[in-house]
């Protein structure tokens, strides 16, 4: 009897005194996957892969990052919330996984239900510049020109961040404008720069090299107040209202049902990756810039995620906007 009783004793003693497997303690105790669902070169994929390199050194085991492209950017987040919740498939994704609930139709999963945030990384405004030889100066004189005539606007795509905000301007200006898709931001800014299109919404990072050598005008920015590397860019909010308080967000996500503990590691070292001078002196030239503390925990990951989903639904559905998979 009393053989049994020190041998029940063991084997609790055993369960507590070494952690489970998947627990925080161990993790990661294997490679984690990134998945970006952008090809190479973006500015998604660049912030992911200086995350995972902080990561990888913190951690000691290996996190890379793997594009998977395509479908709107579904096939990706699909991807994520169908993997096993154990942190070793994360998402990094920006403010389109929030569109993409209203915007596409037949969605394969509840973007709510099947996958959950970790912190909120980066995030910076959007850009409205126009070719050269536009025969406007400033923003007031590029409204009354669209008043008149109908300009182009190059498109990365269908449904991205930059034709949802254009729509959202034809709808506050009152203006005409014709969109004309390309795919991917690069081909849609090789033409702007060749005098092909009018018009571009993007992220600074690829716009503050052609306006500083005069090869494009910037007319709005999606903020407050004007930004030192675009003087002539004029504050939407301002020109608009309130609308167009923008960012261009970019987030870590892990499937729903991950461990609290699992998550609650992986956002203490986010946290200390974007408080680490290496990247943050990165990230100011590109014109990028972490979130505040108060909005880089777990909670507000999730409410940022719940509330862009109204914001950009309303948007989406005011002006019949629809992609079919």
């Amino acid at each position: 009897m009393l053989r049994r009783i020190v041998a029940v004793a063991l084997a609790v003693f055993g369960l507590f005194a070494f952690p489970m497997a998947g627990s925080a303690q161990q993790y990661p105790s294997r490679t984690v996957t990134i998945i970006v669902p952008y090809p190479a070169g973006g500015p998604t994929d660049e912030t992911a892969r200086i995350v995972a390199n902080f990561l990888s050194k913190k951690f000691g085991q290996n996190f890379i990052v793997e594009n998977v492209t395509g479908g709107s950017t579904i096939i990706a987040t699909g991807r994520v919330a169908n993997a096993a919740p154990d942190g070793y498939t994360l998402l990094l994704h920006n403010l389109q996984i929030t569109a993409n609930v209203t915007l596409v139709k037949n969605l394969p999963f509840d973007t709510e239900k099947a996958i959950t945030g970790v912190m909120l990384v980066n995030k910076n405004p959007l850009v409205l510049v126009g070719r050269p030889g536009l025969p406007a100066n400033n923003l007031k004189d590029l409204i009354a020109l669209m008043k008149t005539q109908r300009l182009r606007e190059a498109l990365p795509g269908f449904g991205t961040t930059g034709h949802l905000t254009s729509a959202l301007f034809i709808q506050e200006a009152k203006v005409q404008l014709d969109f004309i898709p390309y795919r991917g931001a690069a081909p849609a800014m090789n033409d702007l720069l060749g005098d092909h299109v009018d018009l571009f919404v993007g992220t600074p990072q690829s716009i503050v090299p052609h306006v500083a050598a005069g090869k494009l005008k910037a007319y709005g920015i999606t903020a407050k107040e004007k930004s030192p590397q675009l003087p002539t860019a004029e504050s939407l909010v301002d020109a608009l209202g309130p609308k167009f308080d923008i960012v261009y967000w970019q987030g870590m996500f892990t499937p729903a049902g991950t461990p609290e503990a699992v998550i609650n590691t992986l956002n203490a070292a986010l946290q200390e990756a974007v408080s680490d001078p290496d990247i943050l002196k990165t990230w100011t030239k590109e014109g990028f810039s972490p979130f505040p503390k108060e909005q880089r925990s777990v909670a507000a990951a999730n409410a940022m995620m719940k509330s862009e989903i109204a914001r950009w639904g309303q948007i989406i559905r005011d002006n019949n906007i629809q992609v079919t998979q």
